[in-house]
């Protein structure tokens, strides 16, 4: 995996903005992957930033929060962006419309239009928790083209 990072990425630190609506789960996962361990979170009003290094290559993660009023700022941390991490909550069969629009909206910025995006999907584990078919399908990426995207299930 290293290698392959070493590979898309080419240089060895990057800028990677981690998106979603809010409650998806993205401030747990990043805490996950900096610190190994599940930690207790509140929702983020502004945002977190973390440098998580692996395989020598260290990923400076923006969690900006999710909530609909802070949404609107998102674009102001597109600059420089190389990845995003767009994290759905896959129990959340009520607003997956919702983040399908959220996401299109940032695919479709200029600022993003070079930007390797990873759609994480959330909180597998959960009863009735859409399977990955369905995140793909109801959010529409088998109709984006000409992108660089990665997609990874997470199971627990």
């Amino acid at each position: 995996m290293g290698k392959v990072l070493a590979k898309i990425f080419g240089n060895k630190e990057m800028r990677i903005l981690m998106l979603g609506l809010d409650a998806a789960g993205k401030t747990t996962i990043l805490y996950k992957l900096k610190l190994g361990q599940s930690v207790t979170t509140i929702p983020t009003v502004g945002f977190n930033v973390e440098t998580v290094t692996y395989k020598n290559v260290k990923f400076n993660v923006w969690d900006v929060g999710g909530q609909d009023k802070i949404r609107p700022l998102w674009r102001h941390y597109y600059t420089g962006t190389q990845g995003l991490i767009f994290v759905v909550d896959c129990a959340d069969r009520d607003r997956i419309d919702e983040a399908r629009q959220e996401l299109h909206r940032i695919i479709n910025d200029r600022e993003m239009k070079d930007t390797i995006i990873l759609i994480f999907a959330n909180k597998q584990d959960l009863p009735d928790a859409m399977k990955p078919h369905e995140i793909q399908e109801k959010l529409g990426l088998t109709r984006i083209r000409d992108r660089n995207c990665l997609e990874t299930w997470r199971q627990n």
